[in-house]
C-alpha cells in the first residue's frame, strides 16, 4: 500500500488540478483534458486520483490481464496519464499527428508513411523495431514495457479483432526467440491491443512486458532506446 499522503488533495479539487502544484491550478479544464469531462469517465476517474493513492499493477495481475485478453484494464499512473495527454496534444500541434511523430522521429522510417508492402514479415529484423513504450502503464516498476513496431499489418479476424492463428504463431516465435530464451517464459508476456484501444492506429505494433530483466539485455534489444516520457520528465522538448 502507498504511504499516506501528508498533503492530500481536497475532495473539491477539479480532476484537472489533481497531482498539479497549487501554483499551476487553473479555473477551467485544459483543452487536452476536456475529452474526459463528458466522453471518458474512466480517464476522469483516473485523473481524479492522487498519485499517492494509486496502486501499481503487480506482475501476477499483468499476467492475468494478458491471459484473459483484457488490455482495456491496464491504466497509467494518474500524473503520467495527464502528461501523456498533454504531450499528445503538443505532438499533434507540431507534427500534425502522433502517428507522424512515431514514424519519423521514433522509428526513423521517414516520409510520414510506412511501406505496408514489405516482404518477409517478422522473418526479417529490418521489418520491425523494438522500442521502449513511450508512456508505459502504471505497473510494478520492475516490469519493462516494450513495443514491437512492424512495417506490415498483423492479420486479424475482423469480427473478433483477434490475431489469426498464423499471425499469433509468428509473433510467438519471435517473442520466444528474442525474449523468452533470455528471460524465461515465466517472466515474459505479450499482447496486441484491441483495434479500438490503439492510440496509434496506422502503425502496427504489439506489446511485450518483461519482469525484472537484465538492464544490458534491454539496452541490447532496444538499441539503448529511452522512453519519451523519461525525456519529457528530464526537461527535453518535443521533437528533440
Amino acid at each position: 500500500m502507498p504511504a499516506p499522503n501528508p498533503n492530500p488533495t481536497p475532495p473539491s479539487t477539479p480532476f484537472w488540478n489533481v497531482n498539479v502544484p497549487p501554483s499551476a491550478h487553473t479555473e477551467t479544464c485544459p483543452g487536452f483534458l476536456t475529452y474526459a469531462i463528458d466522453t471518458n469517465p474512466r480517464d476522469r476517474a483516473i485523473l481524479s486520483t492522487p498519485d499517492s493513492d494509486y496502486i501499481r499493477q503487480s506482475w501476477p495481475r499483468v499476467q492475468q490481464l494478458v491471459r484473459e485478453n483484457r488490455p482495456d484494464l491496464f491504466q497509467r499512473v494518474p500524473s503520467d496519464l495527464r502528461l501523456y495527454k498533454e504531450y499528445c496534444a503538443k505532438l499533434v500541434e507540431e507534427f500534425g499527428s502522433v502517428m507522424r511523430f512515431v514514424v519519423e522521429e521514433r522509428l526513423g522510417w521517414g516520409g510520414g508513411k510506412v511501406d505496408l508492402e514489405v516482404e518477409g514479415g517478422l522473418e526479417d529484423p529490418a521489418n520491425y523495431k523494438i522500442l521502449q513504450n513511450d508512456w508505459p502503464y502504471g505497473i510494478d516498476s520492475r516490469i519493462v514495457h516494450l513495443v514491437v513496431w512492424t512495417k506490415f499489418p498483423l492479420l486479424t479476424n475482423p469480427a473478433t479483432e483477434d490475431l489469426t492463428p498464423e499471425a499469433h504463431a509468428e509473433i510467438e516465435r519471435v517473442v520466444d526467440e528474442t525474449f523468452v530464451a533470455k528471460c524465461g517464459r515465466e517472466k515474459v508476456v505479450w499482447f496486441r491491443n484491441w483495434t479500438s484501444l490503439k492510440s496509434i492506429q496506422a502503425v502496427e505494433h504489439f506489446h511485450v512486458m518483461l519482469f525484472d530483466p537484465e538492464a544490458e539485455f534491454v539496452r541490447e534489444v532496444t538499441g539503448g532506446d529511452v522512453a519519451f516520457a523519461e525525456k519529457v520528465k528530464q526537461g527535453d522538448t518535443v521533437g528533440e
